[in-house]
């Protein structure tokens, strides 16, 4: 810095005595301007004869002037250097000096501020190695104090979650094994229920007991049958038959038969067709439950309808939706069981329906039956209620009557009575209660008894 300072110093020296010499320069150019100019201005003047006279002293004054002007220019900047040279000199011998008092004193505060810096940082450093010391036993105390902490939380918890954990465990490991018993109970049921659906006469036991859990829940027990000869001469027994409310000219029951069918083995070929995909094989399957089908509506037919006996339809119960799903999806096969084997193919749902709606036909017409039993029932209390309003209206009479005779007995009676008292004096309450209490104990027994 102090370097930089000194150079910036002998440039603004250097640059100051340039310009002086420049501007010296300057001025001798213009005096010889001038000069020239005057001479110019006088020999303007002089006649063209004077001008060819002068012409030739002019050009010899103008060079002695010119070259007395460059010597006088060149002496005056040999001074000027010599002088500039002197004091950059000068200036250079000073500074030099200045510049070694400088560096001393610089050398001698560098050295002491070293010797303070140093011990500074020495009694700096004893005493953050003693605040260290200090800060790390203290640290790693605490630091003992909360791994003790999280040691002792942490293994509570751990406990309680390896606890927790173990007992859900337990539980899943339980209930697994418990679904693992249902599920091989379900398996053996399900083994089971393969054994009785591949009896014939198994699956009409089941579509039977299906059917008949839907008629005790919806119908009264006295309004079907079961296992019911509805057809004469035939020794065939229907399932189920609904009792319908009218009877026969022989005033015999009217039956609605109901049997349960149940075509296994061609359902599942046709659900086996549907899962693979196979065309053919879809179409040969409903070809089979549509002949099973017609065989049992047959079957229905020629065994259980006997009109006047029964309805002349009868219903074909299957107890599998699916089943009944892919029956109806065929119309011609319905129209022709309707038709010609008079049959009404149902399932569970529109078996339940179909009997809500017979058990609300079997309420009207109970209801109508008994429609006129009830307006009889109607006369009869309207005229016993007559009778009862005669003699209600005698009774009102003679009450009228005792009424009459009472009022009168009670005021005559009283009136006489009071007469003939006037003259007696009454006594205080209290003698006439001891007085009167007999007598009066007396007619309230009487009146009790009475």
């Amino acid at each position: 810095m102090l370097l930089f300072f000194v150079r910036r110093k002998k440039l603004t020296y250097l640059w100051l005595t340039f310009v002086k010499i420049l501007a010296m320069t300057y001025l001798l150019l213009a005096l010889a301007l001038l000069s020239v100019v005057l001479l110019f201005l006088i020999f303007s003047k002089i006649s063209a004869q004077q001008n060819q006279n002068y012409e030739q002293l002019i050009k010899e004054m103008l060079s002695a002037q010119f070259k007395e002007n460059r010597q006088e220019l060149s002496e005056s900047l040999r001074q000027n250097r010599d002088e500039l040279t002197q004091g950059l000199d000068r200036l250079t011998q000073k500074l030099e000096e200045k510049l070694l008092l400088i560096s001393e004193g610089l050398n001698k505060n560098a050295k002491e501020n070293r010797d303070e810096l140093t011990n500074s940082l020495k009694n700096f450093s004893d005493t953050m190695a003693v605040k260290q010391s200090e800060l790390v036993k203290s640290t790693e105390e605490k630091l003992e104090k909360m791994r003790e902490t999280v040691d002792e939380k942490l293994h509570k918890t751990l406990e309680e979650s390896l606890g927790q954990s173990f007992k859900l465990v337990s539980e899943r490991l339980e209930a697994v094994q418990k679904g693992l018993g249902e599920m091989q109970n379900l398996a053996s049921g399900v083994g089971d229920l393969k054994k009785v659906l591949s009896n014939v006469k198994t699956r009409g036991v089941l579509g039977e007991i299906q059917l008949g859990n839907i008629l005790e829940q919806i119908m009264a027990p006295e309004q079907y049958e079961a296992n019911v000869k509805t057809k004469k001469g035939s020794n065939d027994h229907v399932e189920f038959a609904i009792k319908l409310p009218g009877k026969d000219d022989l005033g015999q029951e009217v039956y609605l038969p109901i049997d349960a069918k149940f075509p296994q083995e061609d359902y599942v070929r046709l659900q086996t067709a549907y899962d693979q995909g196979d065309i053919v094989g879809i179409e040969a399957a409903n070809k089979a439950l549509s002949n099973s089908i017609k065989k049992f509506a047959k079957d229905i037919r020629d065994k259980y309808i006997d009109p006047p006996h029964t309805t002349d339809f009868g219903i074909m119960f299957l107890p599998i939706e699916g089943l009944f799903a892919e029956v109806v999806r065929q119309p011609e096969l319905v129209a022709i069981l309707q038709r010609e084997y008079k049959i009404i193919v149902t399932g569970p749902t529109t078996l339940a329906a179909m009997l809500n709606s017979l058990q609300m036909g079997f309420k009207t017409l109970a209801i109508q039956k008994r429609s006129s039993e009830v307006w009889q029932i109607l006369g009869a209390v309207k005229t016993e209620f007559t009778k009862f309003g005669t003699v209600l209206e005698k009774a009102r009479k003679k009450i009228s009557e005792a009424d009459g005779e009472l009022e009168k007995l009670v005021t005559t009676r009283t009136n006489q009575l009071m007469s003939k008292l006037k003259k007696v004096e009454e006594l205080p309450s209290s003698e006439s209660a001891k007085l009167l209490e007999g007598p009066i104990e007396t007619f309230e027994e009487d009146s009790e008894e009475v």
